[in-house]
């Protein structure tokens, strides 16, 4: 289920944002299950972890105006975008 950089910026602005939350409720999912050793292709998280950086770039340039989101609206929140100590 591996979704290219090019595919993603096809999505309008809140399908973008739904991908990246089911992206991260199935890392969590898969950590889990890594935890209690019940993981059967422990490959998975490193795919589902590339999933989600590639849905943080595209939205990131978005935000700085390098790319537009096709006729949707504005981008939701940053919350969760995973960034530290933003007041550096």
């Amino acid at each position: 289920m591996t979704t290219t950089a090019a595919e993603l910026r096809e999505l309008d602005d809140d399908e973008l944002e739904n991908r990246l939350i089911n992206a991260r409720q199935e890392l969590f999912n898969l950590r889990f299950q890594a935890a209690t050793g019940r993981l059967d292709n422990s490959a998975r998280t490193g795919d589902v972890r590339r999933d989600i950086a590639r849905m943080l770039t595209v939205r990131r340039d978005r935000e700085a105006g390098q790319i537009s989101a096709p006729a949707g609206g504005e981008l939701s929140s940053t919350r969760g975008r995973g960034r530290r100590n933003e007041e550096n």
